[in-house]
């Protein structure tokens, strides 16, 4: 159980405040839609994200044992974050 309770809690901080939010945000403010189908379109993306995810490393973990899947990872999540970075200052 404390398994899900982290997946659950990374998952949900990793998603406050981002840009898939944000989007969401913007659709629910609009008027245009009504607040119930937003909500369902935007939980019906995510859960096909999510399950792509799985299903990728599954697949990653068959194909990768023995690699540092971790460091990996973290290596690109910072690489995104410098290019980000790099952006901001280039004026893009």
């Amino acid at each position: 159980m404390s398994q899900i309770i982290a997946i659950f809690a990374a998952v949900f901080l990793a998603e406050l405040g981002d840009k898939t939010q944000l989007a969401t945000v913007l659709f629910a403010s609009e008027g245009r839609t009504p607040p119930l189908l937003v909500f369902l379109a935007a939980g019906a993306a995510l859960l096909a994200s999510t399950a792509l995810a799985v299903a990728l490393g599954v697949a990653a973990e068959r194909w990768l044992a023995g690699a540092p899947l971790k460091l990996i990872a973290g290596i690109g999540f910072v690489a995104i974050g410098l290019w980000t970075i790099r952006e901001h200052f280039a004026g893009g």
